[in-house]
């Protein structure tokens, strides 16, 4: 038995038109889509202001909401286009807008007190302190971070009574609430801008550094497993939105999903089984139900694992034959085991015979299918496309519609009077007249039956009569047309008054931003263990962080002296009163707005996004100091490795190789770099780019900017000496000699942009 409230928004995904409709013949309560720019899903069809007014009209007269997601970051020269296209978004009427950037989120907010500004899961709020802070700036709802674990999504909301959006089906990043700079560091695809390139899913090897760089195991070490909470859904009945993950999926796989999910949440028989069918990695409760790292990830495959239907018996030629457990038909798709654990052999069943070599069309226990590749006797049967379960999905998908809405209508005819009719849902009436006055009949009268049957002709329509009330003369003549006539009116005048919202109008706040003057460069240094941090004190570095550096996820907020370094919201809320604090890259801050938001939060510099370009940045300087008649306090990494992911997952751990960190150093290898990577005492895992990043030769030309910071990772003292020397003389200009080293350096994107 299930034991949840049905008033639970289940939020469903919509990349194409067909997944839109889709989702909603299938029980979506509201559906989220991306336009065709600031979305973080570039790579799917989307949608645009020619067709959204259609499809948001459709849903609403369905009683399905329409979320947008505007959740890239967006820089300084395309704020003005975002905020039309938002504007655009109030006239159409959607419901809310998912946003990551802070200037985005706050002119929602300010602009349009109606429209629901939902903090996206980009902006990684995982504690009551996050929660709070966007709150006090005028947030209704919060997707929280998937790594977040339920008691702790159950204590923000009943301190905090915000409404919590979590997801509870689909991919899952491996990443800390999707912030990974993987793709964009070794891909040129941003994933804050939607072109993530799915490093994650890659083939890497871990590798041991200390032993001579020893390859140990080889798999896809990264590739988290798909989230699937059908089995303790019960546990969640605090959540206001039940969100499924899949805007890159088609439409058969949302439909599904979104069924299987609608029939738990409504409490209905649902055979789990199903769960198979569509698409997934397979499955895992994820940390939001505190899954460990050793079961989390699927080593073997990183894409459609499947389902296992049988074996092979036997192969002659271009046929194999099968010994099957599960039905198999024509047009499904299997997969067949390899000696090659990452090999994929997938076949499509485009024709089948029995043992007797007789065509046949489905098959339960023995089937021959064509096969053009070598397999294995022996080897595991998955399907992979089951046909006649995505044909029974399109066919639920087919009218568009899950449930009808019902109406009450009260149809009037009176000889000598005009005809009416009213129709009534919800708090929505329609009272229409005919044409004329009623007749007495010559012939026929018109019958009650009649009536009811022309009045029931709702096909294509969101409606179906609940309840009907016929007062007529029981001579009273009137034509079916004219009766189709007034129940077409009728439906048309309520649809038209069901769609009239009101938008709220509100004016944008000013923003009091902290006065900060230009002066001389500061130099600041972050380190990752007690040796390089008295290195940098006996250089005589003032900034260091190390004790002091608060993460962006799964923080523990101590009591600090001085400043503090802080990766997120949740961070800014708990030391913006008490201490100086810095904003790290982690907030992804690439405009001047944000900026401008944060200092006036009481941050005291701000550290830059790696995603932004040396015209970007002094675009936001200058656009900065022209709104605010201050300059801005910021700070720019200019040196070291940076830190591609910060995962809750531990690749040890997941390897039964616990304490090993301890031990030894390790990196993950791919068919072009190695990554180092790094653990943390509190299990979590830091994933670091292949190369260094090295901008000290550029330091003469960057203006505006008050602190610079080395950032050191696993060098050595004299490693850290020679570059904080080196940084010196760069700022005195005492050194003209190149620090660049092609090989092992990177620019990052100081010089371009990723996609």
């Amino acid at each position: 038995m299930w034991y949840i409230i049905s008033m639970h928004e289940l939020l469903a995904p919509a990349g194409t038109i067909e997944a839109f409709y889709s989702a909603i013949a299938n029980g979506a309560d509201a559906i989220y889509l991306g336009l065709d720019k600031y979305n973080a899903r570039a790579y799917a069809a989307n949608f645009n202001l020619d067709n959204l007014q259609e499809l948001t009209n459709f849903a609403h007269l369905r009683n399905v909401k329409i979320y947008v997601t505007i959740n890239t970051i967006v820089y300084d020269e395309e704020e003005k286009d975002v905020y039309q296209l938002i504007d655009r978004l109030a006239q159409i009427h959607v419901d809310g807008i998912i946003v990551q950037d802070l200037a985005v989120l706050t002119y929602i907010i300010s602009r349009y007190p109606s429209i629901k500004a939902v903090a996206s899961t980009q902006m990684g709020i995982d504690d009551v302190e996050g929660t709070k802070l966007v709150q006090e700036l005028g947030v209704r709802r919060v997707v929280y971070a998937r790594e977040t674990p339920l008691d702790t999504l159950r204590k923000i909301k009943e301190i905090t009574g915000i409404e919590v959006e979590t997801f509870i089906h689909g991919a899952l990043c491996v990443s800390y609430s999707g912030n990974c700079l993987m793709s964009s560091m070794i891909g040129e695809r941003s994933g804050n801008r939607g072109r993530c390139a799915g490093c994650c899913r890659r083939l890497y090897t871990l590798v041991d550094i200390e032993d001579n760089n020893k390859a140990l195991t080889k798999g896809y070490l990264l590739s988290m497993k798909d989230l699937n909470t059908a089995n303790f859904i019960k546990d969640m009945d605090f959540v206001d939105s039940f969100k499924i993950e899949g805007r890159m999926k088609e439409p058969a796989y949302v439909g599904a999903v979104t069924r299987l999910y609608r029939q738990i949440i409504d409490q209905e028989q649902v055979d789990k089984r199903d769960f198979a069918k569509v698409f997934n990695r397979t499955y895992t409760k994820g940390f939001l139900n505190k899954a460990d790292s050793g079961e989390i990830t699927n080593l073997e495959k990183p894409n459609n694992y499947g389902y296992l239907i049988g074996a092979v018996e036997k192969q002659i030629n271009n046929k194999i034959w099968l010994s099957l457990n599960e039905i198999l038909n024509k047009g499904d798709q299997i997969r067949i085991e390899s000696d090659n654990e990452f090999e994929e052999i997938s076949v499509p069943v485009l024709k089948m015979f029995d043992y007797a070599a007789n065509e046949i069309f489905s098959a339960a226990k023995n089937a021959v299918i064509y096969c053009q590749v070598p397999v294995k006797i022996g080897a595991k049967v998955y399907k992979t496309k089951d046909s006649e379960f995505i044909d029974k999905t399109l066919k639920n998908s087919e009218n568009k519609q899950y449930k009808k809405l019902p109406v009450k209508m009260e149809f009037l005819a009176y000889i000598g009077q005009t005809t009416s009719l009213k129709i009534r849902f919800e708090n929505f009436e329609a009272f229409v007249l005919g044409e004329g006055k009623a007749e007495i009949s010559k012939t026929t009268p018109v019958t009650d039956e009649n009536i009811t049957k022309q009045l029931n002709k709702l096909g294509g329509t969101p409606y179906t009569v609940d309840e009907l009330v016929i007062k007529k003369d029981d001579n009273v003549f009137l034509s079916l047309k004219a009766i189709n006539e007034l129940r077409r009116v009728a439906i048309e005048t309520l649809n038209e008054k069901r769609l009239v919202r009101e938008v709220a109008l509100g004016f944008e706040q000013t923003i009091h931003v902290k006065s900060h003057q230009l002066h001389e460069t500061i130099l600041t240094v972050e380190v990752a263990n007690d040796l390089q941090y008295e290195a940098a004190k006996t250089l005589g570095v003032k900034h260091i962080y190390y004790r002091n550096i608060i993460n962006r996820n799964n923080a523990s907020y101590i009591n600090m002296e001085d400043e503090v370094l802080v990766g997120g919201l949740g961070g800014v809320q708990h030391y913006r009163h008490t201490n100086p604090v810095v904003a790290d890259y982690s907030l992804n801050v690439v405009n001047a707005k944000t900026v401008a938001i944060l200092s006036s939060m009481g941050v005291e510099r701000i550290t830059l996004s790696h995603e932004i370009n040396i015209d970007r940045i002094n675009n936001l300087i200058k656009n900065y100091i022209d709104r605010f008649n201050t300059a801005p306090n910021l700070e720019l990494i200019v040196y070291g490795r940076t830190k591609v992911m910060h995962s809750k997952y531990c690749v040890l751990k997941r390897l039964n190789m616990c304490g090993a960190c301890r031990k030894s150093r390790f990196s993950l290898k791919d068919d072009f770099a190695s990554f180092p990577v790094k653990f943390n005492r509190d299990c979590t895992m830091n994933v670091y780019n292949s190369k260094t990043l090295n901008l000290i030769d550029e330091l003469p030309n960057i203006k505006g900017i008050n602190y610079f910071r080395l950032s050191f990772v696993d060098e050595n003292i004299e490693e850290m000496t020679l570059t904080i020397k080196r940084f010196q003389e760069k700022m005195r200009d005492a050194n003209k000699k190149s620090t660049f080293n092609k090989a092992s350096d990177t620019h990052g994107h100081f010089f371009n942009n990723p996609l």
